[in-house]
């Protein structure tokens, strides 16, 4: 009894530890969306105005796709704030069932998942917003009396979007490795994408500009409505998936051939591995000697439970002992 208190002890402060560690990432990918939303905001106002001035529907359109990414980083925002909430002892005001766990650590692997649920909105905003942009540019090229060249001044604002978006991709980037977290993983993807995408706003106007083709600018919209709705499709599907409790099956297979390296398992039965946001649980069923004593198989689901989490980072593994045959 006095061993079985002891693990449990043991248990706890290594969920507390896991805990802080996912508190402290999330804290940081926080501080780094506050930039996203910064660096988007003045990318934002400056295309609206240039493309009002110069008469670009191109780079209105880059403007659109850039309003995008400023909606996207509030809304992982909000889902980071609402896994971070540690004292609230409910869900966005549903009262849980108590918590079985002393630690809290039921109710706050729920709450992980808001970072991909509002990850997943943020897809569908962009499905959205390309949807506009793109009736926009079909619009344009059925009117051809209301295409015009744009003026050079637009040039300016793709070309500052350009090189603000590369350092916001860079920073998503690094930041998202070092933290590991989909939300600035999702977030680097969309800056990079608004990067190329104002790479090809800057290109098509140029190209309006040096050929004077009024209706390369419309063409040229519908491209970036093209790029923003790719984007917002992959990012949707991913925590879609996500969410639908999907796992890639050659991810838990090495998993299970970890499990079946412990000589006293006869047979891996069922496995499951689970996403809360980025934390990853696992489930898993193994056959084992049927004159095993209840303590030895004990012991065994926890060297298991251990060797999941220092190869893969598993911050919970739930064994189940079976009789084999």
């Amino acid at each position: 009894m006095k061993d079985l208190k002891n693990h449990q002890q043991a248990e706890q402060a290594e969920w507390q530890a896991t805990q802080q560690r996912e508190l402290t990432k999330l804290r940081g990918a926080q501080r780094h969306l506050y930039i996203n939303v910064g660096a988007y905001l003045v990318i934002s106002v400056i295309e609206f105005y240039l493309a009002i001035v110069g008469h670009s529907q191109t780079l209105r359109a880059d403007a659109f796709n850039n309003l995008s990414g400023i909606i996207s980083s509030v809304l992982l925002l909000i889902g980071i704030y609402i896994a971070r909430d540690i004292h609230d002892d409910d869900l966005m005001g549903q009262p849980l069932p108590e918590d079985s766990t002393a630690s809290g650590q039921r109710l706050q692997l729920t709450r992980f998942h808001y970072e991909t649920v509002f990850t997943m909105i943020t897809g569908i905003v962009m499905i959205a917003i390309a949807a506009s942009v793109m009736y926009s540019g079909i619009k344009s090229l059925m009117n051809p009396a209301d295409q015009e060249v744009p003026r050079p001044i637009t040039l300016l604002g793709a070309a500052v979007a350009t090189v603000i978006m590369l350092g916001v991709w860079w920073l998503n980037k690094r930041a998202g490795r070092k933290l590991q977290n989909a939300a600035l993983t999702a977030a680097a993807q969309d800056s990079l994408s608004d990067a190329v995408t104002s790479i090809g706003t800057m290109v098509a106007i140029g190209g309006a500009l040096a050929f004077q083709v009024t209706w390369l600018d419309g063409v040229a919209s519908m491209l970036v409505a093209l790029f923003i709705l790719t984007s917002g499709i992959r990012i949707f599907r991913e925590s879609s998936l996500n969410l639908a409790d999907y796992f890639d099956p050659k991810v838990e297979h090495q998993f299970g051939q970890a499990i079946a390296e412990f000589a006293a398992v006869e047979k891996v039965l069922e496995l499951k591995a689970h996403y809360n946001g980025n934390v990853v649980t696992l489930d898993v069923v193994i056959a084992v000697d049927p004159h095993m004593e209840v303590q030895d198989s004990y012991r065994l689901g926890e060297e298991i439970e251990a060797v999941m989490r220092r190869r893969f980072g598993i911050v919970d593994t739930d064994v189940m002992a079976v009789p084999a045959g």
